[in-house]
């Protein structure tokens, strides 16, 4: 059997596509994978690295606005992609795929659009609630849609051929323990939350959180806080904090650091989490059961984390804050007041684990399967 994924842009799309492919090579050690991507992008590093074949499209987004800017960006675009269209074809005849599937970004369509066309069986994963510009494109010829929340089955026209699959998740995210990791931390039981925003629009909030910190502090340091600063609010955000009197030296239980690489155990012993709606990011913490405040990125096109954010609300599993009402005494009172709530958090972490779909990648690696055999 042979596979082709094809993805890209962000980690979004990439590491779901490797975890299915891990899997799926761990069940048919037989399969030959091959992986399209774009030129220059973030996959040229992460699936080389985790030893599978990537070929790339030059490729290159859509641009909204009409200034002459946005309108020669625009040609290029379409240059592009008729050279895309043209090595994808050829990437088809090479490889002869028996299925295609896609997780994301604008480099997944060249490939999708021409498999369809000659009749490959097609597979389109949409990590966010409402789908994204490709998946709009490619929905009606695809074979299957996956999709992570049973909300989304009404965007799409032939709801016969979605399927709700989750989003793969690392491991350590379903099966690390509070207890193993506060061990590990050593932590006692001390109220502990964590806080990301990621990199789009992070200034404006890590700002805020500079604020938040501040409050702490002059509240008696009432809880333990981990901060994420993202490597652009890293070079200028110490230097705020501490013009705001916070001595973070002196006060080890206010932390902050330009990466959490030990996510999954930090969340594992958190008792909160404040993050934004990134489709990773609520998958990742339905996974954990962890109880969240959610700040939907205002930055992002057609709002779509607002409405990722908001599936998670009406399920009773996560508190939505818009940043356009927020400050930091708004968002420390609320951050107080959950924590002081153990009936509200457990309710969130039962809607959130209920939410989870646990086996994700396995659902997919069938729907492969299935494909690859049925058509």
């Amino acid at each position: 059997m042979n596979v082709i994924f094809t993805c890209g842009g962000t980690a979004g799309h990439i590491n779901p596509a490797i975890s299915v492919a891990n899997l799926l090579r761990e069940r048919k050690p037989d399969t030959r994978i091959l992986f399209v991507g774009a030129e220059g992008e973030m996959e040229t590093k992460l699936v080389p690295r985790e030893g599978y074949r990537l070929e790339t499209l030059k490729m290159s987004s859509y641009s909204r606005k009409l200034s002459p800017k946005g309108i020669w960006h625009n040609l290029v675009t379409l240059k592009n992609l008729s050279a895309a269209r043209r090595k994808a074809d050829r990437i088809l005849r090479d490889f002869r795929p028996d299925v295609i599937v896609g997780t994301g970004g604008y480099a997944s369509f060249p490939m999708l659009r021409q498999g369809a066309k000659r009749g490959i069986p097609t597979a389109v994963h949409e990590a966010n609630a409402m789908p994204g510009l490709t998946t709009r494109m490619v929905a009606d010829s695809a074979s299957r849609i996956m999709v992570c929340f049973e909300e989304s089955r009404s965007y799409y026209k032939h709801p016969e051929r979605v399927q709700v699959v989750g989003m793969p998740v690392r491991q350590e995210f379903l099966y690390t323990t509070r207890a193993q990791a506060r061990a590990s931390l050593g932590l006692g039981e001390e109220p502990l939350i964590v806080s990301a925003w990621g990199s789009l629009g992070a200034r404006e909030m890590n700002k805020l959180m500079a604020d938040f910190l501040a409050l702490e502090l002059q509240d008696g340091c009432p809880w333990r806080h981990v901060h994420a600063t993202g490597s652009y609010g890293w070079r200028w955000m110490p230097e705020l904090v501490a013009e705001k009197g916070v001595d973070l030296k002196a006060h080890p239980e206010l932390e902050m650091r330009e990466y959490i690489h030990n996510m999954p155990e930090l969340m594992a012993a958190a008792d909160l989490i404040i993050t934004r709606a990134g489709a990773s990011s609520l998958n990742e913490i339905e996974a954990a059961g962890l109880p969240c405040i959610i700040v939907p990125s205002p930055n992002v096109t057609d709002n779509h984390q607002e409405k990722n954010a908001r599936v998670l609300e009406r399920q009773g599993a996560a508190l939505v804050l818009l940043e356009k009402d927020l400050s930091a005494r708004i968002l420390y009172d609320q951050v107080r007041q959950l924590l002081a709530d153990a009936p509200r958090r457990a309710a969130m972490r039962a809607n959130l684990q209920r939410m989870a779909v646990v086996d994700s990648a396995e659902r997919i690696c069938g729907t492969i399967l299935e494909l690859a055999k049925k058509e």
